[in-house]
């Protein structure tokens, strides 16, 4: 079935309460068209009609400020970005974001790159690497004040890459399906473990989408003990608490 079209100012008025600028939606247009010829030469999304890219991608990235509240000069990181779902919008609505986007596939990272080139975007970093590996790394462990990603992997190993790189006073945002509940009641103690507690589950509706997507929101209450992230692999391999 074919979207019909949206008007991203509308909703990202009504959905959001959002009054997107003329630069801002000048923005979103040339990302969306962007995104579009890369993918005829390079596979970055199966979402590719304007319509879907509007609602599947720019909003629904948006909808993570249903649970943030960011502050001047916060980090947020970007665990899995793909084509720069969730970061990308994020800063663009929120230009005083540092962001940190991570993504293991290196053509994808590539148009990140491309973006933020293109858009002018300032204190934007792309990062081609895991993120057992950055979990690891002092000079991005419990950095953020937020973090955040989407349909990456399973919330209990999506804690794993998550939490270690939020401090204390942060939070980490998942992006998830229908699953979410049942996903989130799985996960509560790995999270736990990780030094994060589950605070809530907000659900959340797309114009034009029939299935509810939920914000699965952890707060950083503790440090995480070093021996997270374990090494690549391993926590999609064996998720905590499996």
């Amino acid at each position: 079935m074919v979207m019909p079209s949206v008007d991203l100012k509308e909703a990202a008025r009504s959905l959001l309460g959002l009054d997107l600028t003329r630069s801002q939606l000048a923005a979103f247009e040339w990302y969306s068209q962007e995104l579009q010829s890369w993918n005829e030469r390079v596979n970055l999304t199966a979402i590719t009609s304007p319509s879907e890219i509007t609602v599947k991608h720019f909003l629904d990235s948006l909808t993570c400020l249903k649970a943030m509240n960011p502050h001047e000069g916060d980090r947020l990181v970007d665990v899995g970005t793909g084509a720069g779902f969730p970061g990308l919008p994020l800063k663009i609505v929120c230009p005083q974001l540092k962001v940190l986007l991570v993504e293991a596939t290196e053509k994808k990272a590539d148009f990140c790159r491309h973006v933020v080139q293109g858009l002018g975007l300032q204190s934007v970093q792309v990062v081609h690497a895991r993120a057992e590996d950055l979990g690891q790394d002092q000079q991005y462990r419990e950095q953020h004040a937020w973090a955040v990603a989407r349909a990456v992997a399973g919330l209990s190993t999506l804690a794993e890459y998550l939490l270690p790189l939020v401090k204390i006073g942060g939070r980490a945002i998942a992006q998830k399906g229908e699953t979410g509940p049942a996903e989130a009641h799985q996960a509560e103690a790995a999270i736990e473990r990780l030094g994060g507690h589950l605070r809530r589950l907000r659900p959340v509706e797309l114009p034009g989408v029939a299935d509810t997507r939920y914000l699965v929101t952890m707060d950083k209450v503790a440090a995480t003990p070093e021996a997270f992230p374990r090494r690549t692999g391993l926590p999609a391999k064996r998720p905590l608490g499996s």
